[in-house]
């Protein structure tokens, strides 16, 4: 009697394993998980979050009550991250994740951000713990989204509008980041480390510090840093730039007329790239000229040119550019970029 007493207390032990270890069949959920994630300028913006559909239902003042918090999704908690520090709706949100809920009225909502991340939806959300809420004003769309959807509009390098859509409703809130401070921050410290042995990393930050009203004084020191890692037409050069922006253009000049006797053809085009990116279509013409005289065998010299011949709207002086660098090149993917060049003229 013993033995087929512990034979079955094994049976059950067993039985109660099996159960507790069980795994749950899989299939589709009724509102599927997703996630999106943007970039905005070096920041990264995360929504991990659960698509709801409408299935025929009314939503709002309906499925979703207005007056009441809602989980701005559907199941498990909706999470954004921030990677830096940015602003919401105009005010400031420090780096992390947070909980995301609404408040839904008929005029408009109020955006909740809370430390609480680790709630089933909003059942047991608590006020105390929000870090920020933001009052925004939603917008009918023309067309109806089925599935409730997180996107990004209107991006750029320091902001972007974040849009709930659900049904025939969008809900819009302006996340902006201070991308030029974070970006020197992060040069500062990444210019202390292995990425500072290398001259193009200082001549790129000079760069940036130029173009995004970076202190000149600390950008003159990383030009000469550059200079000190390597003597060359691009380090030389973003100086010059440096002294010029400082007022200094006699200086700038003897320091271009150095840099030029040391530039090769490569270095020519790529400058008169960055000049015609930055809409300084006259020296880019005269940069890829020199270029062509210096340099009359160059694909890449004629190409450049005509870029930048094209920008200014002289049609038959980058046609003769383009040609030019067609008899010159030898390679398939060149011709393909240059007689695509050459389609967009016409």
């Amino acid at each position: 009697m013993k033995a087929l007493s512990l034979f079955a207390g094994t049976v059950v032990s067993l039985a109660t394993f099996g159960v507790a270890h069980a795994q749950f069949l899989k299939v589709p959920d009724q509102s599927p998980a997703a996630s999106v994630t943007q970039t905005i300028g070096i920041t990264e913006v995360k929504i991990d979050y659960h698509r709801p559909a409408v299935n025929n239902r009314p939503i709002w003042g309906k499925l979703v009550p207005y007056g009441e918090v809602w989980r701005t999704g559907a199941d498990e908690n909706t999470l954004i991250s921030f990677s830096t520090d940015v602003k919401v709706g105009g005010k400031p949100l420090r780096a992390g994740t947070y909980g995301f809920h609404a408040i839904p009225t008929q005029k408009d909502w109020t955006l909740i951000f809370s430390n609480a991340t680790q709630s089933w939806g909003s059942f047991t959300y608590e006020q105390k713990e929000d870090a920020l809420r933001v009052t925004v004003t939603p917008r009918t769309s023309p067309t109806s989204e089925e599935r409730l959807l997180y996107r990004f509009d209107d991006l750029s390098d320091t902001k972007a509008t974040l849009v709930l859509a659900w049904e025939k409703l969008a809900v819009p809130v302006a996340i902006e980041v201070e991308t030029p401070k974070l970006v020197m921050a992060n040069a500062r410290a990444q210019l202390r480390g292995p990425v500072g042995f290398l001259w193009n990393n200082y001549t790129r930050a000079v760069n940036y510090w130029l173009k995004n009203g970076g202190p000149l004084d600390e950008a003159l020191k990383l030009a000469d840093r550059a200079i000190e890692t390597e003597e060359r037409y691009s380090t030389l050069n973003a100086k010059a730039n440096v002294l010029e922006k400082m007022g200094k253009t006699k200086d700038a000049a003897e320091l271009r007329a150095k840099a030029m006797t040391m530039a090769s053809s490569h270095d020519l085009a790529g400058e008169a790239f960055r000049q015609i990116n930055d809409k300084k279509l006259d020296e880019a013409v005269k940069t890829s000229q020199t270029n062509v005289e210096k340099h009359p065998d160059s694909v890449e010299a004629y190409s450049v040119l005509g870029d930048a011949l094209a920008a200014k709207g002289d049609k038959a002086g980058a046609t003769t550019a383009y040609n030019k660098a067609l008899t010159l090149t030898k390679d398939p993917k060149e011709k393909k970029q240059i007689q695509d060049a050459l389609g967009k003229l016409k």
